[in-house]
């Protein structure tokens, strides 16, 4: 039986490892932190569950796919509701909420812009084109070399696709009122690059906000988790937490060994690199057998960090809603200040999560769970007095549109900014969703699934084929998987 050991307990480890298992390989998850999921794990505190990172549940087929292929269905895990709104946008003057169904959508654009409406629907039929080629060819390519993208209908889809277009042109040609345009232009934000940097492919997001719809699994984000570990352990997957792993024990160009923080030393056939890319290569690897070297890293247009508050208040806040987008600054100077200057913003834009408006069990009676997030700079210094300043703006942001004093109901409130994601997830300075995914960083641009000196460590994760977010994540898992199946 060939052992394969897997580094990190995110999505994409956790898919490589059923995945691995199942095929009768004896898989061993190393993760170094207490609990599995990586960026997706789940902490209580006073009564309150809150889920650390993905709070989005996006591309329901895909999760439903995955659990498909080892005889079960979602529903076998946890209960799946679809919002409804979708989310609220806040902007300056108004208030929006997306509707979940297209006719009502169709109808709202058309409400705010005339004629929009039509132009929306065939925005979203050539979005859907873009997720179908996107999700059922791209994303499954092992980005080895262009050549794979060579096939005489992939090329003749390209151009359809708008490879060479951004996002930000697409919509433009289309939409003159700014909100619509910001809504449109919205979800390419969890890419990790501006509108005007990320191929107009990419509006494919559109069709999976608004064409499948924003879910939510009863019992928060780490439902999922908790169904692939099920998963795993069905197979016969080993769970190593607090374990870290240091450095490799090599022989003829292959891994033979993992040395553990502990001082121990465990024998492998075969690796699956699902922690963060930068810190394999670059931290444990041998640098003789490093995948880049430090200018390559250098050189990266990496995503957005993000300044995280998680929060429990004493009472409800009224009439807001699972999802909340405060776009009630200017858009563009925020995103300059991210991918541009890289300062501390002077105006943010920020989200607000408030699941227990859906689930009761996130939080105690009568309570309200409320995540807040607002995109920074991987390039800025971290300090107590900067992260209470942002929480001073945001709560009185949240009091001028919600008429709620955030300040004097809480109960709970923890803080988790660049450096936390350093410490706790090695993550390539400090960044929340991996390379942005423009044209430069896209397909067999990105950082290489196989190592090309060690034949038996193969990569996984956001900063590898296909990119960042939850569903991406979990088919790099499989990718890793199907690669080293391909050896055996």
């Amino acid at each position: 039986m060939t052992k394969v050991s897997i580094i990190g307990s995110g999505f994409a480890g956790l898919a490589a490892a059923a995945m691995l298992s199942k095929s009768g390989q004896e898989v061993h998850v190393y993760e170094k932190n207490d609990q599995i999921g990586g960026r997706a794990r789940q902490f209580e505190a006073n009564g309150f569950k809150f889920d650390m990172g993905p709070s989005w549940y996006w591309m329901p087929e895909v999760f439903e796919q995955f659990y498909n292929q080892f005889g079960y269905t979602t529903s076998d895990f946890y209960k799946l509701e679809r919002l409804n709104p979708s989310y609220e946008v806040v902007f300056k003057d108004s208030r929006i909420k997306m509707p979940a169904h297209l006719k009502d959508l169709y109808q709202m654009f058309e409400d705010i812009e005339q004629g929009s409406g039509v132009k929306l629907k065939k925005f979203l039929e050539e979005a859907k084109y873009k997720y179908e080629a996107g999700m059922g060819t791209y994303v499954w390519k092992p980005g080895k070399s262009l050549l794979e993208y060579a096939d005489t209908e992939v090329l003749k889809s390209m151009f359809r696709l708008q490879m060479l277009s951004s996002v930000s042109s697409q919509v433009r040609k289309l939409f003159k009122d700014p909100r619509l345009i910001q809504i449109l232009e919205f979800p390419v934000l969890f890419l990790g690059a501006k509108p005007s940097s990320t191929p107009a492919l990419y509006t494919l997001m559109n069709h999976a906000d608004m064409g499948l719809g924003t879910w939510y699994p009863i019992g928060g984000m780490n439902q999922i988790v908790k169904a692939f570990q099920t998963i795993c352990l069905n197979q016969g997957v080993h769970f190593h937490t607090s374990d870290s792993i240091d450095s490799f024990e090599y022989k003829d160009d292959k891994i033979i060994g993992l040395n553990h923080a502990s001082g121990v030393t465990t024998q492998t056939d075969y690796v699956v690199g699902a922690c963060d890319y930068h810190h394999l290569d670059q931290q444990i690897l041998d640098p003789k057998y490093a995948n880049y070297s430090p200018k390559y890293w250098s050189k990266r247009k990496m995503a957005p960090s993000s300044l995280l508050f998680y929060v429990g208040l004493k009472t409800r806040i009224p009439n807001v809603k699972h999802h909340t987008l405060f776009f009630d600054a200017d858009f563009d100077n925020h995103a300059n200040e991210i991918y541009e200057s890289h300062i501390w913003p002077t105006d943010p834009l920020f989200y607000i999560c408030a699941p227990s408006v859906t689930d009761d069990s996130v939080a105690p009676e009568g309570c309200e769970n409320v995540f807040i997030l607002m995109p920074i700079s991987t390039r800025l210094e971290d300090s107590h007095e900067v992260h209470q300043q942002y929480f001073d703006i945001i709560a009185k942001r949240i009091e001028e549109t919600l008429d709620y004093k955030l300040d004097e109901n809480i109960l709970y409130k923890r803080v988790f900014s660049i450096q936390d994601f350093k410490s706790e997830y090695n993550s390539f300075v400090g960044n929340a969703y991996g390379l942005a995914n423009t044209l430069d960083q896209t397909g067999p641009l990105k950082p290489k699934l196989l190592n090309k000196k060690l034949s038996n460590l193969i990569y996984a994760g956001q900063l590898t084929v296909p990119g960042p977010g939850v569903p991406p994540s979990i088919i790099s898992g499989q990718l890793a998987a199907n690669q080293i199946l391909s050896l055996l």
